[in-house]
This record gives structure tokens, sequence and C-alpha cells, in this order.
């Protein structure tokens, strides 16, 4: 494990970006990723360890326009029990209550679990399925300079995402929804709350008149990265929520995942439950 050379606790955005520009920076939040990984010797420290917790206006739900905004340090807890996305994106606070223990959600943050780009984050697949973007920020040439990008395209593998090693994620942002809008989160394991999620989906649209569309399918813990499922949206763009539809839904979402054997399941249990649950929520949306 590297030792770590220099602990900063920066207060303002621009301070911590500054300190980033300088090379060879730990991020710290919560650190319930972190620690542990570290502890493992999957994560070594890098020479500076920053804890970004103190950073002003990383923190609290907001509105942006015709966005809600979630700063990056906002803890799970938080999200829970926060009014603006219980009311604009109820799907993101029922993710949140089946993530891990009231402990762990006290101190993880919305930012530490996008970072750590698990396949299986619990609040990923609803955030993808809720067309969510995150806001990255620099300070390359003395100036703080923000981009932002769909979450969606956000991951390249485990552990990996598109964030430059001079960015810092300073918020998730999520578009208002329209008029007729639902959404679905489900996450299967042994226990629902405090294990790693075996197979996730999320499913989102507008309903109207029995059909759905602006359609949104995602999936966790059956590939690399939390995926969209494209094909599972063709199959429920526009037509009508009755037994054919949600059948050639399901069974295209089986077909469409290609997961691994591992420690919690074997790939073929994992596609049988991607078919049996996707199908199980669209029974249940049908019938709202």
């Amino acid at each position: 494990m590297t030792a770590i050379e220099r602990y900063a606790a920066p207060n303002s955005l621009d301070e911590a970006l500054g300190i980033l520009q300088q090379g060879e920076v730990t991020i710290l939040a919560g650190g319930t990723d972190l620690m542990p990984q570290t502890k493992a010797g999957r994560i070594a420290f890098k020479a500076t360890l920053m804890n970004i917790r103190n950073v002003a206006g990383l923190s609290g739900v907001a509105f942006d326009g015709d966005w809600l905004s979630i700063g990056a340090t906002t803890t799970i807890t938080a999200i829970l029990n926060d009014p603006l996305v219980k009311k604009n994106a109820p799907v993101l606070a029922e993710a949140c209550d089946h993530f891990a223990s009231d402990q762990i959600r006290n101190a993880g943050t919305i930012g530490g679990n996008i970072s750590n780009a698990s396949p299986a984050g619990d609040t990923l697949v609803p955030l993808i399925v809720l067309d969510a973007e995150v806001e990255l920020a620099s300070k390359p040439n003395g100036a703080v300079t923000t981009r932002r990008m769909p979450l969606a395209e956000y991951f390249t593998g485990p552990g990996r995402t598109k964030r430059a090693a001079n960015e810092l994620l300073t918020a998730v942002r999520i578009p208002l929804p329209k008029p007729g809008h639902v959404a679905r989160f489900y996450k299967f394991g042994a226990r629902p709350a405090l294990d790693i999620a075996t197979i996730s989906i999320g499913i989102a649209g507008v309903k109207k008149d029995g059909a759905l569309t602006d359609i949104r399918v995602a999936f966790g813990a059956v590939a690399p990265t939390p995926v969209r499922a494209k094909r599972t949206e063709a199959a429920l763009e526009g037509r009508r929520l009755d037994d054919a539809t949600i059948e050639t839904a399901a069974n295209a979402a089986r077909d469409e995942v290609n997961p691994i054997d591992d420690v919690r399941a074997t790939a073929w249990y994992r596609k049988e439950l991607i078919h049996n649950m996707t199908k199980r929520m669209l029974d249940h949306v049908a019938q709202a």
C-alpha cells in the first residue's frame, strides 16, 4: 500500500480542483467503498488523500431549471428522505431504501456510489432510466470549467469511468419528469438491502392509454457496467402493455443480457431472473 504523504480537506471547489490539478490524488467522501477496497489491496492510496466532505456547494438537493440537481457528497440517507426526490424521482428514493444498512447510508454518498462504478451499484440503474447526467469540474488553466455527460455513457468497466484525473464529480442531474411518467426499480439479493445485487432492473417511461413511450430499461450486475437495454426498450416503445407485449419484452430482456457465473449466481439464473422480474414489473406497470 502506498504511503499517504499529504492529507487535504479543502473547503471550496476552487481549492479542491487546484489540488487535483497537482496530480496523484485519492478522493475521499464517505469512504464506505474506498476504505474496504484499500484494506483489501484492490486500490492503493495515492500521495495525496483529499477529503471533499467539507467542500461548499457539493451537498444537497435543489432545482436547477428543469433539472433536479443532487450534489455529489449528498448522503444516501439524505436522498432517501428528501421531499424533492420523493416527488420528482421516487424510483431513486426507492433504490436508496434498498441500499446497504442505515450506517452505510448515513456515510455513503451518491457521488461515491457513481464513482465506484460497480456493475451492481444500487443507485446507478434508477439514475440511468431517469436519464440522469453527471457534472464534472476541473481547473486546467486556472479557471473552473464544467462538462456534463449522460450517466449511461459514463462507465467504461468495473471501477472505471470517463472522469479525468484532474476532474471532480460535483453533481448528478435528473430532468424533471413529464406528465404520466412512471418508473420502477427491482433489486434481487439474498438480503435485498444488505447484499450486493444479484441483478437489478429499472424501467421508466410515460404511460398513456395503456402504452409506454420514451421507454428506458436498464440492468445491473449482468455486464461489466450497468447497461441500457435497447432491444427491450424497442419491444415496448409505443406498444400497449398487453400480455403479448410484456412476454415479448421479457424474452428480449433475457436474450439481451450476457452475465457471468460468480459466487452470487450462475449466468443462467441471472438471465431467468431478468426475464421473470421484467415480466412482473411490466405487469405491475400495466395494472397501475
